[in-house]
């Protein structure tokens, strides 16, 4: 009996050790949100590359065939960068460059002509109509500015000129403006729909061809620099990582939190969501001119469970997993770890019913439309998940035994009625 018993204590021992060889570490479970970082970017960038690639055919040859292909570049991009959104919040050198590639919303009347309800003056925004694409001198506030030259360096100049976030010069949402237009369609059907002939100095329409074309180029080579900088800083060494790993353990597993609760409740769920349903404005939504407001929502709660899960799906099909934070919370509570695996698996549920709504049924800004209760209640859905999960991610916290995160706030979520004062 003796030696059965110990045989059984050896076996428990062994089998306890295979687990503990086994189990997420916090600095392997930092690596692994690094490396999910440094896909993603990667990833964004290889879009972006070929979005320009398609983007020199357009130019070249400006037909309605390759501006539509240029757009479908455009959300093909969109895509993985949009599921690198959660690295945002608590990485500060991420929040400083974020506004260079995906500000939003912007006053387009900045670059390019509008159409007459969008008004010709601003009293908050100097620039509201200094329109880059038709003059070569911009007089504005008392400043001359020189864009004879519409460059890299020009746009750059001019992204929150004034220290207006509204005058959005570059990234995603400025190319996005160039490739559809104004969309004027309200919450009823339609994208925008500018015209390939707008780029076309042969047969040109709106005016000024060579210099919107040249806008376009400039912004997206610009993009592609700024994607750059970020890919290099989330290398095994790059100052990202680095970054991080100053804060300590703790700090970073804090990092990664604050990333999933603050996208997940203040930013998407609040600003980018529940403010547009509240007030029925389609000017609300992220993807306003091209209509793919419901993949950039879907991307970043998918973002927000690949952090947690620790698994990316890159765009050639190729897996990037690692130990994970659900395997260092279940260590520490399994129940806490599934209620809140479970949680974004809703989630994203939720944001696949929109797709699909999208797809088939109309578009985001429709969705959000007064008295289309239907279309409301699914965008509501998906923002009830999103607080949810948070409340779970607060327990994550807690049972990491963390200290208290702050997440981003939205008054759209925590206080209703100052939006309509």
């Amino acid at each position: 009996m003796s030696r059965i018993k110990n045989s059984l204590m050896v076996a428990a021992a062994a089998c306890c050790l295979s687990q503990a060889a086994f189990a997420a570490t916090p600095t392997e479970v930092i690596a692994t949100y690094g490396d999910i970082a440094q896909a993603g970017y990667e990833d964004s960038l290889v879009s972006a590359q070929k979005l320009s690639s398609v983007i020199d055919q357009f130019l070249a040859q400006p037909t309605e065939a390759n501006l539509k292909a240029a757009r479908e570049a455009w959300v093909a991009a969109r895509n993985p960068y949009q599921q690198t959104e959660v690295y945002r919040f608590g990485n500060a050198i991420v929040d400083d460059w974020e506004g260079k590639v995906n500000a939003w919303p912007l006053d387009e009347g900045l670059i390019d002509y509008v159409d007459a309800s969008y008004g010709t003056e601003s009293e908050e925004n100097p620039y509201f109509v200094a329109n880059v694409v038709a003059n070569k001198k911009l007089s504005v506030a008392g400043e001359e500015i020189d864009a004879t030259q519409i460059t890299a360096e020009l746009l750059e100049s001019l992204q929150e000129a004034g220290e207006i976030e509204a005058n959005v010069a570059t990234g995603y949402h400025a190319i996005e403006f160039m490739l559809w237009g104004q969309d004027l369609n309200g919450t009823g059907k339609g994208a925008g729909n500018r015209p390939a002939s707008d780029f076309d100095g042969k047969n040109c329409s709106g005016g000024n061809c060579e210099r919107r074309a040249a806008y376009l180029k400039a912004a997206t080579e610009l993009l592609l620099k700024d994607l750059k900088d970020m890919v290099a800083a989330w290398q095994p060494n790059g100052a990202a990582r680095q970054e991080l790993a100053a804060k300590g353990e703790n700090g970073a597993l804090a990092t990664i939190l604050t990333g999933m609760g603050s996208l997940s409740y203040g930013e998407l769920a609040g600003e980018r969501m529940k403010l547009g349903l509240m007030l029925h404005d389609p000017e609300e939504e992220h993807d306003c001119f091209s209509d793919n407001t419901h993949l950039s929502h879907y991307n970043d709660a998918l973002g927000i469970r690949n952090v947690y899960k620790g698994g990316y799906t890159r765009i050639d099909g190729s897996e990037v997993k690692g130990s994970s934070l659900y395997d260092l919370v279940k260590a520490q509570d399994p129940a806490i770890a599934d209620e809140l695996a479970a949680k974004l698996d809703l989630t994203v549920a939720k944001f696949e019913v929109m797709n699909e709504r999208a797809a088939n049924v109309e578009a985001y800004d429709q969705m959000i439309g007064e008295g289309n209760t239907e279309g409301n209640k699914v965008v509501q859905d998906a923002i009830d998940a999103l607080v949810d999960q948070t409340a779970s991610i607060q327990r994550a916290v807690k049972t990491l035994k963390l200290e208290k995160i702050a997440f981003e706030g939205s008054d759209s979520l925590d206080n209703p009625s100052a939006v309509f004062e």
